[in-house]
């Protein structure tokens, strides 16, 4: 078995599980799983995560002054 039927039939099982395992399903589910393969054979393989540049931390906003409070009056 080739390592896309292998995976076609991964995807075949998942599609199987997530509907509930209903029955008489199998050539959809097949057909599905093979679309699914299909199209993650043709999508470009992504970079591992270790690769990928590191995002800049944001630029620190300048303090601003607060304005100190009122004193509270007392209640009465």
């Amino acid at each position: 078995m080739s390592t896309e039927d292998k995976r076609i039939r991964e995807f075949a099982y998942q599609i199987w599980e997530s509907e509930g395992k209903p029955e008489g399903q199998e050539a959809r589910h097949w057909e599905m799983a093979r679309k699914l393969a299909e199209a993650e054979a043709q999508t470009p393989s992504k970079p591992k995560a270790s690769t990928k540049p590191k995002a800049k931390p944001p630029a620190e906003k300048p303090a601003v002054a607060k304005k100190p409070r009122a004193p509270r009056k007392p209640a009465g």
